[in-house]
C-alpha cells in the first residue's frame, strides 16, 4: 500500500489543499485490500467458463452416443429400394424393419368411394332429405326451408355423415359430389331413403356412383394381403410403401441397413469425442499470453481424461470374438483422440453389421460405458463431476462476493468520513491568513505598532 501526504505549501498561505484528489488517493490505497479477493473471484469465474464449455461438449457427445445406444437410433435405421417405381415406391423403412428382400405383386389399387347428384341451378331451392351410409352407419340429412344446393352440402358436412360434400359446377349446372372420408371397401357410400327434389323445377335429385370403395389387393412373398389405402404399412414390419399401379410382374423390394447414416454418425461421434479430449488437453497448457489455463493442475482434468479413455477402450466378448474400437475402424491416438479408418468402417457395415451393433449396444461395450461416463461426469446430473465442481466454485464465489461487499461498504464509509474531515481541515487552513490579519490589526490597535512597517 502506497503512502499518501498532504501538500498545501506554507501553512499561513491560505492555499489549502485538493481534498478530492487527496481522498481519491487514500481510497485507492484502501481498495488494494480487495485485490486478492477479486483475483480469486476472477480465477473462479474463468474456471466456470472452462467447466461450462466442457459440459456443453460432453452434452453434445452424449447425444451422439444415445443415437447409437437407443433401440430407435441410427443402428435401427433402414433404407430400401423398389425394382419398379412405376408400380410401387418405397416410402420409409424404420424401426422394426429387417434387412431382406421381398417380392410384391399388386393386383388392385385401393379406391375411395364417391357419388354425385343430378345437376340443378345454383339458385334453386332443395327440399326433402337423404340417407347416407358409410361403414354401416346411417345418417339422415334433412334440408332446411330455402336451402340451395350449397346449403345442402353444408348441412351434410355438418351432420358428420362420414363424407365430404362439395358443389361442382359442370357443363349441366351445379352438382352435389360426396366423397367418402374413409378409403377402401369400408368407406363405400350407400344412398337410401332419398326424397330430395328441386323445388323450383319439381325434378328429383338422383345419385350416381362415381367410384366404389375398394381395398388394394397384393401378394407379399406369395402371401395374400389387403389395404384400405394405397399407402401400405404394417404388411412388412417397419416398412411403408405406396402403390401406384397394378402389374402381373413381381416388384422386388430390398430392405437394407442404412449404412450411410451409420457411417456419418460414427464420423460425427469421432469429431465430437475429439473436441472433448482436445478441450481437456488444452487445460494442461498455457494460454497464448503465457498464463496457465483456468483448470491447469486441477485433478478434475485427469479424472475426466482417464474416465473417457477407459470407456472408449471397452470391449465386448472375449478372446478372438472380442469386439472393440477396431471393429468400427477406430483407434486411440497417443493424445487420447480417436482416428477413423473409413474403409474399415464401411467394410464392417456392409459385411458384418452386427459387430457394429454389438460394439455400441451390448452390455459393457463402448456405447454403454461411454454413456455412463458422460452421465456421471458431464453436467446433465446435479451430482455429476462437472456439476459438483461448478457448485463448489459457486459456493466460494458467494463467500468472496460477500467479503467484497463488506469491504466496499467499509471503504465507502471511510471515504465519507475522510471527505468530511479533510474538508473541515481545508477550510481551517484557508482561514488562517484572515485570522492572522485580524490578530495583527488588534495588536496594532493596542500597541501602536504597525506590522506593515509604519510607526
Amino acid at each position: 500500500m502506497g503512502a499518501v501526504g498532504l501538500n498545501f505549501g506554507s501553512p499561513t498561505s491560505g492555499q489549502g489543499f485538493d481534498v478530492t484528489t487527496t481522498v481519491a488517493s487514500i481510497i485507492a490505497n484502501l481498495s488494494e485490500t480487495e485485490t486478492p479477493y477479486k483475483n480469486q473471484l476472477t480465477t473462479l469465474e474463468s474456471q466456470d467458463t472452462a467447466i461450462s464449455n466442457l459440459g456443453t461438449l460432453m452434452s453434445t457427445l452424449s447425444t451422439d452416443i444415445q443415437n447409437f445406444t437407443s433401440p430407435t437410433g441410427v443402428l435401427s435405421s433402414m433404407e430400401g429400394s423398389s425394382s419398379n417405381t412405376n408400380v410401387l415406391e418405397l416410402t420409409s423403412a424404420g424401426t422394426g424393419a429387417v434387412a431382406g428382400s421381398h417380392s410384391i405383386v399388386v393386383t388392385a389399387l385401393a379406391q375411395t368411394s364417391s357419388v354425385y347428384a343430378t345437376a340443378v341451378a345454383g339458385t334453386d331451392t332443395i327440399a326433402g332429405s337423404v340417407g347416407i351410409t358409410v361403414g354401416g352407419t346411417l345418417v339422415t340429412v334433412p334440408t332446411t326451408s330455402g336451402d340451395t344446393i350449397a346449403g345442402l352440402a353444408a348441412a351434410i358436412n355438418a351432420a358428420g355423415a362420414g363424407v365430404t360434400a362439395s358443389v361442382i359446377t359442370g357443363n349441366s349446372g351445379e352438382q352435389l359430389s360426396l366423397t367418402s372420408s374413409t378409403s377402401g371397401a369400408d368407406g363405400d357410400i350407400t344412398i337410401s331413403a332419398n326424397s330430395l327434389t328441386d323445388s323450383t323445377t319439381g325434378a328429383p335429385l338422383t345419385f350416381t356412383t362415381a367410384q366404389t370403395g375398394q381395398d388394394a389387393t397384393l401378394t407379399v412373398d406369395n402371401i395374400q394381403a389387403t389395404s384400405s389405402s394405397n399407402t401400405v404399412s404394417g404388411v412388412i414390419p417397419g416398412v411403408t410403401f405406396q402403390l401406384l399401379d397394378t402389374s402381373p410382374d413381381p416388384v422386388q423390394v430390398q430392405i437394407t441397413n442404412n449404412v450411410s447414416s451409420v457411417a456419418q454418425s460414427v464420423s460425427t461421434l469421432v469429431t465430437d469425442y475429439n473436441a472433448v479430449v482436445t478441450a481437456l488437453n488444452t487445460q494442461e497448457s498455457n494460454t497464448t499470453t503465457g498464463t496457465a489455463e483456468p483448470l491447469f493442475g486441477n485433478p478434475l482434468i485427469a479424472q475426466l481424461q482417464n474416465d473417457l479413455s477407459s470407456a472408449i477402450s471397452s470391449s465386448t466378448g472375449s478372446g478372438s470374438s472380442a469386439i472393440d474400437l477396431s471393429a468400427a475402424g477406430l483407434s486411440l491416438n497417443s493424445d487420447g483422440t480417436l482416428s477413423l479408418d473409413t474403409d474399415t468402417l464401411n467394410t464392417a457395415l456392409n459385411s458384418n453389421f452386427s459387430s457394429i451393433v454389438d460394439l455400441f449396444q451390448t452390455a459393457g461395450g463402448v456405447g454403454e460405458s461411454l454413456s455412463t461416463v458422460l452421465t456421471n461426469d458431464g453436467n446433465a446430473e446435479p451430482t455429476s463431476v462437472l456439476s459438483l465442481a461448478a457448485a463448489d466454485n459457486s459456493s466460494q464465489e458467494t463467500v468472496l462476493n460477500s467479503t467484497l461487499t463488506t469491504l466496499e461498504a467499509n471503504i465507502s464509509a471511510q471515504q465519507t468520513t475522510l471527505t468530511a474531515s479533510l474538508n473541515a481541515a481545508n477550510q481551517a487552513l484557508q482561514l488562517i491568513p484572515v485570522q492572522l490579519q485580524t490578530v495583527n490589526e488588534l495588536y496594532s490597535a493596542i500597541s501602536g505598532y504597525d506590522n506593515n512597517g509604519n510607526s
